[in-house]
C-alpha cells in the first residue's frame, strides 16, 4: 500500500507516461506541471487551446514545447470539448483544466455525445500526507458536491475507493463524518453514517469497510476512539473522510494545508477517465502529485 507521495511518484514513473489532454492550455502554471511530469517521465501532454497564447504562456515559464502537440482552437468552449474528446477516443488519458472556468469542462466531460459519463457523481478526493501520520488520508467531497444526500454520499465512497485501489489500497476504511458518535435523529449527517454502514453490511456498499458516525478525533486517533469506547475496526484507523458537506470538506482541507502542513493533492472522479482540476492556490508539488494520482487511475 502506498503511504507517501514519494510512493505515488515512483509508482507513476514505473506505470507512466501516460497522456494528458489539456483544456485551455494556456496557463503557464499548468504547463509546468505537466513538463515537471514529462521530465519525470510520468506523463506526456497534449496542449489544446490558443496556439498564440499558449507559446506566450510556455515562454513566461521557460518552457520548450517544441516537443509536445498543440491543438489550436481559441474558444474556451470548443477546447474544453476538444480535451474530453480526445480522452474519449482513446487519444489520451487524462483532462486536465488548464485557464478556464471549472463549469465548462465539467459541462465536457458530462456531455452525453462524449461519453466519459458513468452514472455515477463527479465528486472530488483530496488526498493528505499528514506530518506524524503512517498513511495517506482521502478526504472526499470537499469541492464538488454541495449538500449530498444519502444515494450521492453511496456514489462518493464509491469513487473514493477507486483513488484507493489505485493507491495500492484493496479495502480503505471509511469514517463516516459528524459532530457526534452516537445516530441523532435531529442530525442527517449521522442518520446517513447508519445508512452507509447497513449498506456497507449488506454488500450494497462493497470493497471497503465504513463506519459511523465519527467525529474526527475518533475517526484518526485510536486513543481518541479509545477513550470514548468505540471499538469498531475503522475507529481510530480511517483511510477516508466522508464529510458530510462541502463546507466541512473545504475547511478541513485548508486546515491540513495551512495549519498542519500537510502535503496534497486532488482529483476529479466518477468519470470513465481522471479529471485534473487544480487551483492556482495549489502549490507546484500539489499539481505534480495530482497529476501522479491521475497516472495511476488512468485505463491503459
Amino acid at each position: 500500500m502506498i503511504r507517501t507521495f514519494k510512493e505515488i511518484i515512483e509508482s507513476a514513473k514505473a506505470k507512466g507516461p501516460k497522456t494528458i489532454a489539456v483544456a485551455v492550455a494556456q496557463d503557464s502554471e499548468v504547463l509546468s506541471a505537466v513538463n515537471a511530469a514529462k521530465k519525470l517521465g510520468i506523463a506526456e501532454a497534449i496542449l489544446v487551446g490558443d496556439r498564440g497564447e499558449i507559446i506566450k504562456a510556455s515562454e513566461e515559464c521557460g518552457i520548450d514545447i517544441g516537443t509536445y502537440e498543440v491543438i489550436d482552437i481559441k474558444d474556451k468552449n470548443e477546447a474544453s470539448r476538444k480535451a474530453v474528446e480526445m480522452v474519449s477516443g482513446g487519444k489520451a488519458h487524462i483532462v486536465m483544466k488548464g485557464i478556464v472556468d471549472t463549469a465548462i469542462v465539467l459541462k465536457a466531460v458530462l456531455d452525453e455525445n462524449i461519453g466519459l459519463r458513468t452514472g455515477n457523481v463527479l465528486s472530488h478526493v483530496a488526498v493528505f500526507e499528514v506530518p506524524g501520520y503512517d498513511r495517506l488520508f482521502y478526504v472526499t467531497d470537499p469541492a464538488m458536491i454541495l449538500a449530498p444526500n444519502l444515494i450521492q454520499k453511496k456514489q462518493i465512497v464509491e469513487n473514493v475507493v477507486q483513488v484507493a485501489n489505485a493507491l495500492g489500497n484493496d479495502n480503505p476504511k471509511v469514517a463516516v463524518l459528524a459532530a457526534v458518535e452516537k445516530v441523532n435523529p435531529k442530525m442527517q449527517a449521522t442518520l446517513d453514517a447508519a445508512e452507509l454502514v447497513k449498506m456497507n453490511e449488506s454488500g450494497e456498499l462493497k470493497g471497503c469497510v465504513v463506519g459511523g458516525p465519527f467525529a474526527l478525533d475518533n475517526a484518526i486517533s485510536v486513543e481518541a476512539a479509545r477513550h470514548k469506547g468505540i471499538t469498531h475496526p475503522v475507529a481510530g484507523l480511517a483511510d477516508v473522510l466522508l464529510v458530510p458537506f462541502i463546507e466541512v470538506g473545504n475547511v478541513l482541507y485548508k486546515s491540513m494545508v495551512y495549519y498542519a502542513g500537510s502535503k496534497v493533492a486532488g482529483v476529479l472522479v466518477g468519470a470513465k477517465a481522471p479529471v485534473v482540476m487544480t487551483s492556482r492556490a495549489d502549490s507546484d508539488e500539489a499539481k505534480l502529485n495530482s497529476i501522479a494520482i491521475a497516472v495511476l487511475m488512468a485505463g491503459k
